[in-house]
């Protein structure tokens, strides 16, 4: 299976190199390979086939609304007691909510855009101006920023990058993030604000993702990095709009998917003893629930390998609720270079004295702040906020949190693609077996983002 696939990445290539392609514009062929696959399969399917997916988060939401318009028969199964996935909206007050999983609506997301549009869903600009910590010392936003010579420096990689033929992005791709810094020019100061910058985004330390996962974000992302803006009312609500035209019977919580048969016709057998027959299977699991899985026929050598070997980010959200938003600036976030690495304001717009901050942080800060109690983390803040910003623990009223590192379903926030897995795993990710295609955000153009859950759903569906 993987000598002919490599054989097709090398046709995505233009000829001769000279003309590069986007992450997005890789995907998108790849995607048309997988169709091009699936076409030459010797099964029959029907003219408007029955269709099971496996999983009701957006990916699988997306792909069961775009079925359903077209009047095909949908059965959505999910092991969670509740939809949305890695969608996780919580209400903290009354009158507060706040995301503990996907957050942000990136400017470059125009699926998003549209979809909301369609759903009477309202976009709120919810980009901040990063505040620091370092060293000891407090920065505002016009306080800092990275030296004027790697600033410029960081804008020639960029331009490089967009420029680069697509041998080139494999070689990039070969090495981590860190390395690729510190090769060109990147120390000292800057080094170690793009080390606590740059972690939020993939969240994990440098040295642990792929130089050309990395530089593709930032060369084709939005001024914020696609941090730019969320669903008032909270993002479950594009997930309960979604379910709502699918039709709540169509999904059934707390199906936990145990084994997957396929000949002329798919079988799918829940935990719970009910098996459900269709004609195709779209699957939008992680890679973590995929393998729990029994296939029959067993899934290609090169799958098995690359669902074991693709990574998923430990992120933990830690969110704690004042009495008053001391920091007053509605747009706040903050990155620190302490163990609370990353501080945002939860719930911009939302009308309240009362007000959330969430400590974001990535790898094994995460695992650590998620040990331990909530006294213990609300001293860690007063550490942290307390010489700047006053006595501030006399306002924390409540705490939530959720690690996503320990997430039974997903072992983790999103995938993350160390060096030399981008163009090796990818491919074999997404490509069908059988009569199941494969949606999420883990083979989207970039990973961690609503957008690319739904892409990947829809374009499953698409096939169908």
């Amino acid at each position: 299976m993987l000598k002919p696939l490599e054989s097709k990445m090398k046709n995505l290539h233009t000829g001769d190199g000279s003309t590069p392609l986007s992450r997005r514009e890789f995907i998108r062929r790849s995607g048309l390979i997988s169709g091009a696959l699936l076409t030459v399969k010797p099964f029959h399917i029907p003219a408007q086939p029955k269709v099971i997916i496996m999983g009701a988060g957006l990916s699988g939401l997306a792909a069961a609304y775009m079925l359903r318009k077209k009047n095909y028969e949908v059965t959505v199964l999910e092991s969670r007691g509740r939809i949305g996935g890695r969608v996780f909206s919580h209400a903290i007050s009354p009158e507060l909510v706040i995301e503990l999983g996907g957050e942000w609506v990136g400017e470059n997301h125009p699926r998003m855009h549209e979809l909301c549009d369609e759903l009477g869903l309202k976009l709120l600009d919810n980009r901040f101006d990063t505040h620091l910590i370092y060293k000891g010392q407090y920065f505002t936003p016009a306080q800092w920023s990275y030296s004027e010579s790697w600033e410029k420096k960081l804008k020639q990689l960029l331009e490089g990058y967009r420029q680069m033929s697509d041998p080139e992005k494999e070689k990039l791709d070969q090495i981590d993030w860190w390395r690729y810094l510190v090769q060109n020019g990147c120390s000292d100061r800057d080094l170690t604000l793009r080390e606590l910058l740059d972690s939020t985004d993939f969240g994990e330390g440098l040295r642990h993702v792929s130089a050309n996962v990395a530089i593709s974000e930032y060369a084709e992302s939005s001024e914020k990095n696609e941090m730019d803006f969320k669903i008032q009312g909270g993002n479950s609500m594009l997930v309960n709009k979604l379910a709502d035209k699918v039709g709540r019977d169509r999904i059934l919580t707390r199906h936990t998917v145990t084994r997957v048969e396929q000949g002329t016709s798919v079988r799918v057998h829940c935990e719970n003893g009910k098996v459900f027959e269709a004609d195709r299977l779209i699957c939008t699991a992680p890679t973590f629930a995929i393998q729990k899985i029994t296939w029959e026929p067993g899934l290609p050598e090169a799958k098995v390998n690359a669902l074991a070997e693709l990574q998923y980010a430990r992120i933990n959200k830690h969110a704690m609720m004042f009495d008053r938003r001391f920091w007053k600036d509605e747009a706040f976030d903050m990155v620190t270079d302490q163990t609370q690495h990353y501080y945002y304001h939860g719930t911009k717009h939302q009308k309240s004295e009362k007000g959330v901050l969430i400590s974001y942080s990535i790898g094994e800060k995460a695992a650590v702040i998620a040990a331990q109690s909530r006294e213990w983390n609300a001293v860690e803040m007063e550490k942290t906020l307390g010489p700047h910003f006053g006595d501030v623990k006399k306002l924390l009223r409540q705490q939530e949190n959720y690690y996503w590192g320990e997430d039974a379903w997903s072992m983790g926030a999103y995938a993350m693609y160390a060096k030399n897995q981008w163009f090796r795993l990818q491919p074999v990710l997404k490509e069908d077996f059988l009569l199941t295609s494969f949606a999420g955000e883990h083979i989207a153009d970039w990973q961690g983002f609503m957008e690319g859950a739904v892409n990947t759903g829809e374009e499953a569906a698409e096939k169908i």
